[in-house]
């Protein structure tokens, strides 16, 4: 199907304006690694940077590092007995009796392990997101995206779903300093349950999720969950079933958030881009196109409203790369050629080495009848909340204050590399899945600190002041 960029612009101007795009890109994040097996990859996010800078994409924006989340900035939303225990814990440290006995108190094991750099992989990303907040609530930007963000599922003091600190909720908290209201946007394959909970009692973040709902990883997220007290109606589940095409999905995204930003009238928006939803995901059931993915950054882009585009899931590494890396050609507002350009990591994209892959011929049990129901059910639910919520007048908490931001220079290219069909060698995607991982508003930059496993060997080159390493040994 075409996807044209029409859309319904509020009166803060056309949607052919040029936005200013500013993006965050820890260098060393790709480093990090979650263990031999384990389905979330870091080295997703070096990979899309990757494709980023050869597209060129990042001549178009502010390229920033972003600085690393302290324990109080995480604080705002975490206990303080959690954020203790991730700043403080190691593989080494891991069986001592001090940290052994909070394990299970804190859901932290197989689903969300221990890993060297563990705190400082969660300082980057809530770095990133919160900084994303900082440049939009001081007008310096339009659009800000951090790739490394999107952790939706991590709880106040508990891990979850591959997530240890929620990097959104931390982002939107900021936000809500200059912003009366905030909407998160969700189309991750997996409900946004953490974010979900943090603003369940409050109108001043309506959150909407779109997802996979029934025996299905985290298993909220049904269409009856509308917030309680002050936030009735202000959470909105979309429930969904396995083989979600472009068509289905596009048809059910724009209408409802075409009235929810008519009747909440946000002043921010704030978008979880879970690339898990995709097409061959290893652990997601749906059956979008990149394409039909970034449709929904195009749509929310077109109202004009500050953005913060952030990551999330996403297990098929290779497409998540495609994914956000087009995404960020939308934020940008251009349109890149399909034929990949030579990359750090080309072997990945084969055999066909096109940003663009085309959705499988799976199944999509979501029956236009069903679909319409639940249209008609939701904008019914929509019709009945309070338009543009008041907000009782209040002192404005001061900014986050961060250093300034030094942009990066990124033209320079590395000298590629000779694949010896060794440094690129990875476990299959299609090796055995690991099973499903299972209110808020009441220093340094890191090193690059992540795992070398056993026979992981990292080369370390750059692109420019940032540093661009081949991915692990064993990544997916």
């Amino acid at each position: 199907m075409e996807y044209a960029s029409e859309g319904a612009s509020l009166p803060s101007g056309p949607d052919a304006k040029k936005r200013r795009v500013c993006y965050f890109y820890e260098p060393s994040i790709g480093n990090y690694y979650y263990g031999q097996g384990h389905a979330m990859k870091p080295h997703r996010i070096r990979m899309a940077h990757n494709l980023i800078v050869h597209y060129s994409l990042h001549r178009r924006m502010e390229i920033n590092r972003p600085f690393p989340a302290g324990p109080d900035d995480i604080r705002r939303f975490h206990s303080d007995d959690y954020v203790d225990f991730l700043s403080s814990v190691s593989p080494e440290t891991l069986h001592d009796h001090s940290h052994s006995r909070h394990l299970k108190r804190f859901n932290v094991g197989e689903d969300c392990p221990v890993f060297h750099g563990l705190f400082e992989f969660c300082q980057s990303s809530a770095g990133g997101s919160i900084g994303a907040a900082v440049k939009l609530n001081r007008g310096d930007a339009d659009i800000a995206l951090n790739w490394a963000g999107g952790l939706h599922h991590a709880k106040k003091c508990e891990a979850s779903g591959f997530c240890y600190v929620n990097d959104i909720v931390l982002g939107i908290l900021e936000l809500l300093k200059v912003h009366r209201r905030v909407l998160y946007v969700d189309i991750d394959v997996h409900h946004g349950d953490g974010v979900e909970e943090a603003f369940f009692t409050t109108d001043r973040v309506m959150t909407v999720s779109f997802h996979k709902f029934g025996d299905f990883f985290p298993g909220t997220g049904h269409i009856k969950d509308i917030g309680v007290g002050t936030g009735k109606h202000y959470a909105l589940n979309v429930p969904l079933n396995d083989g979600l095409n472009d068509e289905s999905f596009r048809g059910l995204f724009r209408p409802i958030i075409q009235k929810v930003m008519e009747v909440y009238q946000p002043d921010a928006v704030v978008l979880q881009c879970g690339a898990d939803s995709l097409s061959g995901d290893r652990l997601g059931c749906f059956n979008l196109s990149v394409k039909g993915h970034a449709d929904c950054l195009r749509f929310l882009r077109s109202f004009n409203v500050p953005l913060m585009v952030l990551g999330g899931g996403g297990y098929t590494i290779r497409n998540v790369a495609r994914c956000w890396c087009y995404e960020t050609a939308v934020a940008v507002g251009v349109e890149p050629e399909n034929k990949l350009p030579y990359n750090e990591y080309y072997e990945y994209f084969g055999p066909d080495y096109t940003l663009h892959v085309d959705p499988s011929n799976m199944e999509n049990l979501n029956s236009p009848k069903d679909l319409e129901t639940m249209r008609s059910v939701l904008l019914e639910h929509l019709s009945r909340i309070q338009h543009t919520p008041s907000v009782q007048f209040q002192a404005q908490p001061p900014n986050t204050e961060v250093p300034d931001e030094v942009e990066e220079d990124m033209d320079q290219r590395t000298i590629h590399h000779i694949w010896n069909g060794e440094d690129y060698e990875s476990e299959s995607e299609e090796d055995e899945k690991p099973r499903h991982h299972d209110s808020a508003i009441n220093d340094e930059p890191v090193e690059n600190s992540g795992t070398r496993g056993i026979q992981n060997e990292i080369k370390e080159e750059r692109i420019s002041s940032l540093e661009m390493d081949e991915p692990p040994s064993c990544s997916v």
